[in-house]
């Protein structure tokens, strides 16, 4: 199995670990969170270190994953992502067992996509993104770098998710529709 350290040990670290699990192809070393943070394990993986340890634990883990999760910013996440990417680290795009992505989709570094979220043909989603569970990408969409897509979300098909951007859960797009980098969708809007 290959060795995968985690980065952030929140709340959105744990619904990660469950994905992480299924895959059944990684052996999660430990987490790793802020100085202050006074957590000392998630779902029973112990946090090693901080931020700063980061460049001594490249010498030993090829692989990490940043689990932070994204709601109003995606500034934290991508400060994480370009931090352990200027490292040397890989990042690896996760996939649920319980999700389905078509062979003819792509997904970028360092995303997740999450337990029964569906990414369909033609489809790019870009690096850092977080795919939620339930979440709909059909054909044709793009969802650019350090996303969210909530869970529920109906992303249609063409639609162009501008870069940092918010999709709140059960939110649904019209097709082939534009939205700006940077954008927050509250749950349960219909995007027009």
């Amino acid at each position: 199995m290959k060795q995968l350290l985690l980065i952030g040990a929140g709340g959105h670290c744990k619904s990660c670990i469950d994905v992480i699990e299924q895959i059944g192809e990684w052996q999660i070393v430990g987490v790793i969170d802020r100085k202050d943070s006074g957590v000392d394990e998630v779902l029973g993986y112990p946090v090693i270190g901080c931020d700063d340890d980061l460049a001594e634990l490249r010498k030993q883990y090829d692989y990490a994953f940043v689990t932070v999760g994204q709601i109003r910013s995606a500034e934290l996440k991508i400060k994480l992502f370009n931090q352990i990417k200027l490292l040397g680290f890989k990042q690896p795009g996760l996939v649920s067992p319980l999700a389905y992505v078509s062979k003819h989709a792509t997904i970028g570094e360092g995303t997740i996509v999450m337990h029964y979220a569906i990414i369909n043909a033609s489809a790019k989603v870009g690096d850092n993104c977080i795919i939620n569970s339930k979440a709909l990408i059909e054909h044709d969409a793009v969802i650019e770098s350090h996303c969210h897509i909530s869970t529920g979300a109906t992303i249609n098909g063409g639609v162009r998710v501008g870069e940092q951007s918010f999709i709140g859960s059960h939110a649904t797009t019209e097709q082939t529709i534009t939205i700006p980098p940077k954008s927050f969708i509250k749950a349960g809007t219909v995007v027009k």
